[in-house]
């Protein structure tokens, strides 16, 4: 879980984001402006991240504030799970990125997996959607649901793409140095779940 001031600066930035989009008297939008300032000021002091980086990252964004949405594709053959190496930090993780505007969560999921793993798939369920804050994930500055869309590989062949460095397939006991900001071991678990019991319910936080 995590710490609660996460969750407040969080929440004082929801609120000043929302303020500052709908607000038209002058000095509210000043009141809400403080209180995005203090949002960052809480992120700064915690991480010891500059607040001009913290206010781009954080709280660039206008209109009403949703959480992000990231979509992971599980793709299994010959019971192995596949998995990219990601350029980033060198650890493995599903197929995906955030949600893109205009695409439904079934075809960022094939976007996803041709551009990062080489291979043409069609999604075939949903088997999970977590929230990000309730799961062992490195601490975030935004409230992320990510969404596990389990697909079937229906053509191309195994080739890294701009963000990826290598395509494996990795059996249940054979998992590589997970990119836990993307995925953990207890999700990787849950999909396998999935392959041992297509009648697995979805799971949702």
């Amino acid at each position: 879980m995590e710490p609660k001031w996460l969750e407040w600066a969080k929440q004082l930035q929801s609120i000043a984001q929302a303020g500052l989009t709908y607000s038209k008297d002058i000095y509210d939008l000043e009141r809400f402006e403080l209180i995005r300032n203090i949002s960052v000021e809480m992120m700064s002091q915690q991480t010891g991240i500059d607040k001009t980086v913290i206010k781009e990252l954080f709280a660039n964004e206008t209109g009403y504030a949703t959480p992000k949405v990231d979509i992971r594709a599980v793709v299994f053959k010959e019971q192995k799970i596949l998995m990219v190496r990601e350029n980033t930090d060198g650890d493995w993780s599903l197929p995906g990125g955030w949600g893109d505007v205009g695409l439904t969560p079934s075809e960022v999921a094939a976007k996803e997996v041709k551009e990062e793993a080489g291979f043409d798939v069609t999604a075939k369920k949903l088997i999970a959607v977590f929230d990000k804050k309730c799961h062992p994930h490195p601490l975030s500055p935004y409230h992320v649901y990510k969404l596990f869309i389990q697909c079937e590989i229906i053509g191309g062949q195994a080739k890294e793409g701009i963000e990826t460095s290598a395509v494996e397939f990795f059996a249940e006991n054979e998992l590589p140095a997970l990119s836990i900001a993307r995925n953990t071991e207890s999700q990787i678990q849950l999909a396998f779940k999935h392959l041992h019991n297509p009648q697995e319910p979805v799971y949702f936080d």
